[in-house]
């Protein structure tokens, strides 16, 4: 495949919004273990494994706010 400057400048752009992206979860995951998962840990998950500890923080989320327990 050929990219011309502007297709390569597309492509970077691309790659530091998904790169943005995947700190901003693993950071908000980092967050929600309360020290649980280091930042350096955290980078060793596999996108399914962020997926599935995602899951898991929503399922909180929603029972606390079902619960009118306090979250912070």
């Amino acid at each position: 495949m050929y990219l011309d400057i502007e297709g390569i400048t597309n492509l970077v752009k691309e790659f530091e919004k998904d790169t943005k992206a995947i700190k901003d979860d693993l950071f908000r995951l980092c967050w929600f273990m309360r020290g649980g998962l280091t930042v350096t840990e955290s980078y060793l998950l596999s996108p399914e494994d962020r997926e599935i500890m995602g899951k898991i923080i929503d399922d909180n989320l929603e029972t606390t706010k079902k619960t009118q327990m306090p979250f912070f």
